[in-house]
């Protein structure tokens, strides 16, 4: 029987393992949960039964080392998705590396709140991990249409919005 329209969607079921390669007071493992969490509820994603992932902050050696050995760039980017397709129940599996000093340095350039830039790339690196790519202008729009989305509901502004 379809869910009446005012049912709220029920949150896919999520592991979440946090790893802390560097630290940052402003990344409690709480905060980063909340913004999986929410990025997983997005209506767009109600076929997804649950998300097993793990989130690591690293340093710009590692994130270097890791963007150079894994896609052949020699730099530190500012995140990295590992997606691991689904298991036969349905719940995708995926590592996502943030690379601290380099989102600390977007974010002063973009002069965009650190907190704000760090959910953004947690909903990037969540909605790669599920498939979403922006290899062509078409994927590209629709990946970033619904980031826009998944952040609005946290009161963050549209993160392609040039001003």
């Amino acid at each position: 029987m379809p869910r009446a329209a005012s049912t709220p969607a029920a949150a896919p079921a999520l592991s979440l393992a946090v790893q802390y390669g560097q630290q940052e007071a402003r990344l409690p493992r709480w905060r980063l949960r909340r913004w999986v969490a929410q990025a997983l509820r997005a209506p767009e994603l109600a076929g997804v039964a649950g998300a097993a992932l793990t989130l690591r902050l690293v340093g710009a050696a590692e994130g270097r080392r890791l963007n150079r050995d894994f896609r052949q760039r020699d730099y530190a980017t500012n995140v990295l998705t590992f997606e691991y397709g689904a298991d036969p129940d349905g719940v995708v599996g995926g590592d996502i590396v943030l690379c601290l000093p380099v989102l600390v340095s977007e974010a002063r350039a973009q002069k965009k709140p650190f907190l704000h830039h760090a959910a953004h790339l947690v909903v990037h690196g969540v909605l790669h991990s599920l498939g979403y790519d922006h290899l062509n202008d078409r994927d590209a729009r629709r990946m970033e249409a619904l980031e826009t989305r998944i952040l609005a509901k946290m009161a963050i502004p549209d993160p392609y919005r040039v001003s």
